[in-house]
């Protein structure tokens, strides 16, 4: 029945970016008890859950870019030869049983995949793209919480969500205490997980976790440890005995100006591929 197999020779060459994406994630983390509509936790989970991939996967992304339960991993070069079948279904099921462990869930949680087929110059517009949802995910779920606060019911809420403007959930959220410019810049903006050259002389605070982690100004660092995280006026390096470390960087700049674009092009840049 080999020949029944008839996707298993699909491939890919790249560079590509695959995206997973959580499913039915309500019942697994009911029981945790998240804050609703971010909870840092939760995002350092999903942090750890990426730089555990960059180490023990087998896979080699450039970089990650990830905001609530999506992760986009780039890739300037595939094991197996870029299989379809393979990098969807590794991919997805090695992250969901990651972030599994560090949540020690009790129910089952997975991960869908796509895989997008993009030229070098597109990367900038992909990113940009998913950082617009990012920040559209993060008005409509402040405007959604904060409805059900007020005694809306889930589908009434979302249907008053999809008839109001943006600016109209802004100003809801602005009566209601939140002003949505001005909460922390991960929730806005995303996380970006990425290599980046080993310093001359790094220093390890802790020897204890060498594992890595850099602090762009303004941004939170990661122990790779779940719970709470540091102060963002708090700078820590903490980097991997090798000649590369990883940084999760919480503090990104827009993507569509000229910082955020040079930002991008300083990560490919970094492309490392044999």
């Amino acid at each position: 029945m080999k020949e029944r197999e008839i996707f298993s020779s699909l491939r890919v060459a790249p560079p590509i970016f695959v995206r997973v994406d959580g499913r039915g994630f309500g019942k697994a983390l009911s029981s945790l008890g998240f804050k609703k509509p971010y909870d840092e936790d939760f995002a350092l989970a999903m942090v750890n859950s990426t730089i555990t991939f960059f180490k023990k996967s087998g896979f080699d992304p450039l970089f990650a870019y990830l905001f609530s339960d999506e992760v986009s991993f780039y890739f300037t070069h595939l094991p197996f030869n870029g299989r379809v079948e393979k990098i969807d279904s590794i991919i997805t099921s090695f992250f969901a049983s990651t972030l599994t462990i560090l949540l020690e869930l009790s129910e089952p949680i997975s991960f869908d995949a796509r895989i997008i087929v993009v030229a070098t110059t597109q990367v900038i517009d992909y990113l940009k793209s998913r950082q617009d949802e990012a920040w559209n995910n993060h008005v409509i779920s402040y405007g959604y919480y904060t409805l059900l606060k007020h005694g809306f019911n889930t589908k009434d809420a979302v249907d008053k969500l999809n008839h109001m403007k943006q600016s109209d959930i802004h100003e809801l959220t602005f009566q209601n205490g939140v002003n949505l410019g001005e909460t922390p810049l991960w929730q806005r903006r995303g996380i970006m997980v990425y290599r980046k050259p080993q310093s001359e002389d790094p220093k390890v605070p802790d020897p204890e976790h060498p594992e890595a982690t850099m602090k762009r100004s303004g941004q939170r660092s990661n122990t790779l440890t779940r719970g709470s995280l540091e102060n963002e006026s708090t700078t820590r390096e903490i980097h991997q005995r090798s000649h590369r470390r990883l940084v999760d960087d919480w503090g990104l700049p827009l993507f569509k100006t000229d910082e955020g674009r040079k930002f991008i092009e300083c990560l490919l840049k970094e492309d490392h591929s044999p």
